[in-house]
């Protein structure tokens, strides 16, 4: 019996060789949060457990500094509270 061989596509890591994990590289940074603005899971990064660390670290130090929101206050609709 042949076995069918399935056609296998290997993804790209989402974080390239060159680019290093910083909070001031806001345009990485911006892959891993959602549209709230929420730090994404690893499983949905496809992050090792020490990106992912090292991710979140540069994301809450981007936040700190005022380089990134802590909330996407974009989406929301325009109520008055």
């Amino acid at each position: 019996m042949n076995k069918s061989k399935r056609s296998f596509r290997r993804r790209l890591p989402p974080i390239r060789s060159g680019e290093t994990i910083n909070y001031r590289n806001i345009s990485l940074l911006r892959r891993f949060i959602s549209e709230q603005g929420k730090i994404l899971s690893r499983r949905m990064n496809r992050l090792t457990s020490k990106q992912q660390r090292l991710i979140t670290i540069a994301i809450k130090r981007a936040r700190i500094s005022a380089s990134s929101p802590f909330l996407n206050n974009e989406s929301r609709s325009s109520t008055n509270y």
